[in-house]
Parts: structure tokens; sequence; C-alpha cells
């Protein structure tokens, strides 16, 4: 898993890199964080016997070490922003969808009725995501 990790980071830098044009020395420290934070939520799921999604853990610990009350978090948000969500997202998606394709065969067993009901969650998320975005910018001026 760790290497798993490791792996996602560099693909993510050489992203970053390539489009955003952020230096992978620059991002270096900001994804070793990310990384870090990563690996301690895990462990901390692997650990506690209640059965949460490692996602939780692993955002509350991301949302502690940058808050005021945390020694050292304006570096820590500092470092973290040299490196895009985007180049970040790139290497997770295409490692979901190559374990997805593992599950192939399950997913047609579920017919066609999935593909509708997937295009319809998937479109309702974005419309009502866009409309809630759409209300913020409004509500606090940004637009």
């Amino acid at each position: 898993m760790i290497l798993t990790y490791i792996i996602i980071g560099i693909i993510a830098l050489l992203g970053n890199w390539a489009g955003y044009h952020v230096s992978p020395i620059k991002a270096l420290p900001g994804m070793l964080i990310i990384v870090l934070i990563t690996i301690v939520g895990w462990g901390i799921k692997k650990i506690l016997p209640i059965n949460l999604p490692a996602v939780i853990y692993i955002s509350l610990i991301a949302l502690l070490i940058t808050t005021k009350i945390f020694p050292g978090s304006e570096w820590i948000i500092k470092e973290t922003g040299n490196v895009n969500f985007l180049a970040l997202a790139t290497p997770i998606l295409a490692y979901a969808g190559l374990s997805f394709g593992k599950d192939l065969h399950e997913f047609k067993k579920l017919g066609w009725r999935i593909v509708v009901i997937s295009f319809v969650v998937y479109t309702g998320t974005f419309v009502i995501s866009t409309i809630m975005a759409e209300l913020s910018f409004r509500f606090t001026g940004k637009f």
C-alpha cells in the first residue's frame, strides 16, 4: 500500500510539473506531507476498532494539522499549496479505473439498468453541485 502511495505521489509530481509548471523539487515537500497524512490515516484505520472509511481519518488529520492551533500549520499549507489538486487526482482516478477493470465481469451482470442509474446519479450530482456553487458564489459576491 505504501509503495502505491509513493508511486501515485511521483506521478502526481510529474503531472504537477507538466501541467502546472511547478518544479518537482518545489512540490516535493507538499507531496511528502500529503503521502504521510495518507499513510498515517490508513494506519489509524487499521488500529482503531471503529469501522469507518480511511478517508475520514485522513481528512481529520489534514484538517487538524492545517488549523491555527497546530504548530507549523502555515508552513504545511504553503508547501501543500504547491501541489495542484488535478495533478493529484489524475493518477488516483487512473488507479481507480484500473481497479474497476478487474471487476468488469461483475459490472456486466448488473445489466443495462445500472447504466441508466449511473447517468441519473452523475447528472444529478453535477447539477446540484453546480447550483450550490452558483448560489455560494452569488451569496459571497464572487460573481
